[in-house]
């Protein structure tokens, strides 16, 4: 994958792309059960692509290593399928973000500022988004495009781990964790190559 216009990329822009994490899913409600015997990736995927439109409430906290406590935002999520995406931050400071097509949107009021970028002029950024895109999406053809992919846990408790294949990619994140129960997510958590990480967990009730 290109690297070369990459390098204009903020490292910061990367981490707060977490716009497209797990929603709680509104298509339906799955009781406790029993991991089946054949269950992997592929059913996962498909459970996850079932889901058609969500919204939750999000705390994400950046742990960064120029701070000496965690960066807490709090905010709203809303994904429509197949690649729609917002993550509205409503504290400390309010901004917008949001995915669709190829396009990704930043709004923010405290600085009067709005900005579109198209994603395939950003390597990096790109790959990013679709590592959250393509999970909901339950497309494990475009994620193994962009990371090797491994599965550990069962229905009721799974875990994604997405390891970047592009160099230019691994210079930023070095690892992406999701995790959820069948098609609901609610967890992200992002490493950073540089040791700095965030982790976002989604609440049904915004708790």
């Amino acid at each position: 994958m290109p690297g070369r216009r990459a390098e204009r990329l903020p490292a910061a822009l990367a981490i707060v792309l977490l716009l497209c994490t797990g929603m709680p899913s509104t298509a339906r409600d799955s009781g406790p059960q029993q991991k089946e015997p054949d269950w992997g990736i592929p059913q996962l995927m498909r459970e996850l692509g079932a889901v058609k439109r969500s919204q939750a409430q999000f705390v994400e906290r950046k742990y960064l290593k120029v701070l000496n406590a965690p960066l807490e935002l709090r905010g709203t999520l809303t994904y429509v399928a197949p690649g729609n995406l917002e993550k509205r931050t409503l504290s400390p400071k309010p901004e917008t973000l949001t995915v669709e097509g190829d396009r990704l949107t930043i709004e923010s009021p405290a600085r009067n500022e709005r900005r579109t970028l198209r994603l395939q002029d950003y390597p990096v950024l790109w790959a990013f988004v679709e590592s959250i895109r393509s999970t909901l999406g339950g497309d494990i053809v475009a994620l193994q495009r962009f990371y090797r992919v491994e599965l550990e846990g069962g229905p009721v408790q799974w875990r994604l781990y997405l390891v970047p294949r592009d160099k230019e990619m691994r210079k930023l994140i070095s690892l992406i964790r999701i995790g959820g129960s069948r098609d609901r997510m609610d967890l992200i958590e992002v490493q950073e190559a540089s040791g700095d990480r965030s982790v976002m967990k989604v609440y049904e009730d915004g708790r």
